[in-house]
């Protein structure tokens, strides 16, 4: 056993004293109760920090609580324990050295301790044949940091020693993220080599499908034999149905379906009926291409290496990825990639464009203490936490050194590799907002701009006080629609995020060159030459801007005046202009063989945006409103699903958003159209069940439903009064209890810490008095609520970064991002960070621009 000087590196600390086993022993007794051993559920955290990127691979190493298993450096190990009291961790540590050369002059292979960490991740870095790794594990006593070198049966008593080696043998808290491990689970149908299937014509339509036996819309399977298409039974898959898939199995023997809505580029969920299982089809996308789905034909990989359709767009690689330069890489503060997961590029791009944002870099990284001091218990589990620890990784510099000359002198005189971490892996991070959400808690790539919304949302609803950054993307937008047969007007105000802008293809200068092009790449593709050199579409920006400006008829339109529907344009125009506008460009969409579509273009994005001609003006002089009266509700028949209009499924659904979600957006909102689906959309998607299939609900359902979309709140505001109760028994005054619950969504621990980190808050007592009997009388203040909160100014900006997707389809490819520092472009792929030599600013697919002050 060794005292802290061995651990830190302090003189004289490598000749501590050996203990005899009765001093371990009698050193122990005191923590024995906290020492825990790992339960089947319980993560165990043993590479990397909770508050950094810190690992066993750093200097200091890596410490595992022996209670909650959650991890921490050097740096905020103390912190845990100031604020827990846990006092006994495991320390881990892994020396990389060079290896010892045999007399040919070939490594020797060597790796001692190598049945200490069993599953810990290596350093694809460092990955060599010239190097070994050495793992030491000790246990390590707080506060008079004691040592206990690993292993030690004979010493530790027994209990010790089985939770170290459960520790130690623990597998990854993130094992489910990691790709294909899933598939791994599911059997390989017997059926799937010799599966017979009939030659009857059947082509499925990409959307508005339907029982062939009783119309149902929701929960229903493709027979891979004959292409009927049926409703599944209620157990299976928690959905609705009256189980004519399985009736129709029992009727000809036909063994395999699949779930319409499930298939991906990445594979599709496949009953076996024969087998009574789940089970995998190596041979799917043959399966389905026999009924004229087409989207399995694309085998997209992260880095877009293994596309189908990659030929003809290698360009777009080169050019974007600016391939065939010699990029100098970047060191430094500002200056860190994030590792690629086999999933992340999308989240990695959308994360170093926000966090080059001053107003993000002060709300997380600026209040670093105070939120660390003030994180829950479990700070893996925190928003607020992980945002601090990513934006602090990538602004640091602490994982962005450049080599140095002298290390290669270093390691011939220690004989040891301190190794330099090339960016950092955001796998915490990504876990934790991804958690129960359908799309991105999956291995399949997705769009960087649903990614944006969605970070944009957990931002609103973790806000730290009064401190929301996310207020510098939020705008107002005007609405204004006019009825086509009486002339009258209606005007709304919505909030958004960004801005969408239409391909305005018709307006492309070199139509001759791509007619020309088109007839010899078929040419090509016909007598099976090499394609000729891809011909972009050259688009405006001023035509994408003109396009987006246009009105826009309006579906299935209700005219408040005539009480009956009619034809209605929209114009939407900026109530308010953001600080920081966010562009979209709406490149993606889907054809009739179910493939998503994207258009290559070339848009010749301005560096310097001015929109100020795209300012609302509100009602006009001779403009006559139409009267404010609601459409009449329409309660579904619950014995047959109401038909869904298609065409608004689909409009939504090239957003980015769940086909399912789409089709129970349009439902609920009884096909009033895009625009007011689109509202409900924003509304719930962050409810669990977000993606699932549409079930059809009662009379309250749909009524329920009905007021969330018009924005209509529950009368009843109150926090549960058992967790107030909870709180106030602890000492707390009651509207302190309220306040906390109101401002962290009902959840008990937050809202204890949420008390602890506001002791400055002054009790507004009548405030809350008042709003618990409003709540308790079940009446509505007539005061007006306060508005959206939006920084609003000037419509002229200046470009500073821009997000740039490769490859065919949202659903594969890869994404980089570009951003403006120190006067130069940077380019950040994944963890590569090197300066920029030519920026594709025209092929980007989002653009962020910042206000110029007036």
């Amino acid at each position: 056993m060794q005292r802290r000087g061995a651990l830190f590196g302090m003189p004289g600390g490598s000749g501590g004293r050996k203990m005899a086993a009765g001093d371990i022993g009698e050193l122990l007794v005191p923590h024995m109760p906290t020492i825990r051993v790992p339960r089947s559920g319980d993560r165990v955290y043993k590479n990397e920090c909770a508050f950094s990127y810190d690992s066993p691979n750093s200097e200091g190493g890596l410490y595992v609580c022996m209670n909650t298993f959650l991890a921490f450096g050097r740096e905020h190990v103390e912190r845990h324990f100031r604020k827990t009291g846990q006092s006994v961790y495991m320390h881990l540590k892994r020396h990389v050295r060079e290896k010892v050369r045999g007399a040919s002059g070939g490594a020797l292979p060597k790796r001692r301790n190598s049945k200490i960490f069993l599953d810990l991740d290596t350093d694809d870095d460092l990955n060599s044949d010239d190097y070994e790794y050495e793992d030491e594990a000790k246990l390590v006593i707080f506060p008079d940091h004691y040592e206990i070198a690993l292993p030690n049966i004979e010493e530790l008593p027994a209990l010790v020693t089985i939770a170290c080696d459960a520790v130690l043998s623990s597998k990854s808290p993130y094992r489910k993220q990691d790709p294909d491990t899933w598939e791994n689970e599911l059997p390989v149908s017997k059926y799937a080599n010799n599966l017979t299937q009939l030659d009857n014509g059947v082509r499925i339509p990409p959307s508005g499908w339907k029982c062939a036996r009783c119309d149902l819309r929701e929960n229903l399977w493709l027979n891979l034999t004959d292409g009927s298409v049926l409703c599944g039974k209620w157990f299976f898959d928690s959905s609705g149905g009256n189980g004519h898939a399985l009736e129709h199995y029992r009727d000809m023997g036909y063994p395999l379906a699949v779930k319409l809505g499930t298939i991906t580029p990445d594979g599709a969920d496949v009953y076996s009926f024969q087998e009574e299982e789940p089970v995998l089809d190596p041979h799917l996308a043959k399966h389905l291409a026999h009924f004229g789905i087409d989207m399995l034909h694309m085998h997209g990989t992260e880095n877009g290496l293994q596309d189908n359709d990659i030929k003809p767009r290698v360009s777009e690689w080169e050019v974007i990825q600016e391939s065939g330069t010699k990029l100098k890489p970047m060191y430094g503060p500002g200056y860190t990639g994030l590792k690629n997961l086999g999933n992340s590029c999308y989240l990695s791009s959308v994360m170093q464009a926000i966090f080059s944002i001053p107003e993000f870099q002060r709300a997380y990284v600026g209040n670093l203490p105070r939120i660390f001091d003030y994180s829950p218990l479990d700070p893996t589990q925190d928003f607020n936490t992980q945002m601090t620890k990513l934006g602090h990784g990538l602004l640091s510099g602490q994982y962005s050194k450049p080599p140095v000359k002298s290390e290669l002198i270093e390691q011939v005189m220690k004989e040891e590799h301190k190794p330099q971490q090339n960016g950092i892996s955001p796998r915490m991070f990504k876990a934790f907002v991804s958690k129960s959400h359908p799309e991105f808690s999956s291995n399949r790539q997705q769009d960087a701009q649903e990614f944006f919304l969605h970070l944009v949302n957990l931002v609103e609803r973790n806000r730290i006080g009064s401190e929301n950054p996310s207020d510098v993307f939020r705008f107002l937008v005007e609405e204004r629609i006019q009825c086509c047969q009486t002339r009258k007007v209606r005007y709304t105000e919505r909030v958004d995020y960004l801005m969408q802008l239409p391909v305005a293809m018709e307006a492309a200068t070199n139509k001759d060159e791509l007619i020309a092009y088109e007839l010899t790449r078929r040419e090509a593709e016909a007598n099976r030459r090499p394609l000729p050199e891809l011909v972009r579409a050259k688009i405006p920006f001023s035509a994408c801007l003109q396009a987006f400006s246009e009105p826009d008829n309006v579906d299935d339109f209700w005219s408040s005046a005539l009480q009956a529907k009619s034809a209605g344009v929209k114009t939407s125009r900026f109530a308010s202009f953001p600080e920081y506008l966010v562009v979209q460009i709406k490149k993606f969409t889907f054809g009739l063989d179910w493939v998503p579509k994207k258009f290559d273009v070339s848009i010749d994005m301005p560096d310097l945006l001015d929109i100020n001609h795209l300012r609302a003006r509100g009602l006009q002089p001779g403009e006559e409103e139409l009267p404010d009266i609601s459409p009449p509700i329409v309660i579904p028949d619950d014995s047959k699903a109401s038909d869904i209009d298609e065409s608004s499924v689909m409009q939504l659904a090239e957003m980015g958003f769940p086909l399912e979600a789409c089709r129970k957006a349009v439902y609920f909102t009884g096909n009033m159209g895009a625009e007011v689906a689109f509202n409900w959309i924003i509304v719930h998607m962050e409810e669990p069940d977000f993606a699932e299939p549409l079930t059809m609900p009662g009379y309250g359902g749909a009524a329920s439903a009905g007021a969330s979309v018009f924005g209509a709140t529950g009368l009843d505001n109150q926090p549960p009064e058992e967790i107030v109760a909870i709180i106030t028994s602890m000492g707390f005054q009651r509207n302190q209890a309220i306040q906390a619950l109101r401002a962290t969504n009902n959840n008990l621990e937050r809202a204890l810490d949420w008390i602890f980190s506001h002791p400055e808050f002054e009790e507004d007592s009548d405030f809350v008095i008042e709003m618990e009997n409003n709540a308790n009388a079940n009446i509505i203040s007539e005061a007006k609520p306060e508005g959206p909160r939006v920084k609003d100014g000037s419509g002229t900006y200046e470009l500073f970064a821009f997000i740039s997707h490769m490859g065919t389809s949202t659903m594969s490819g890869h994404y980089i991002c570009h951003i403006k520092k120190e006067g130069r472009w940077v380019i950040y792929n994944d963890h590569k960070v090197c300066a920029s030599e030519r920026p594709p600013k025209d092929l980007g697919y989002m653009y962020f621009y910042h206000r110029i002050p007036s």
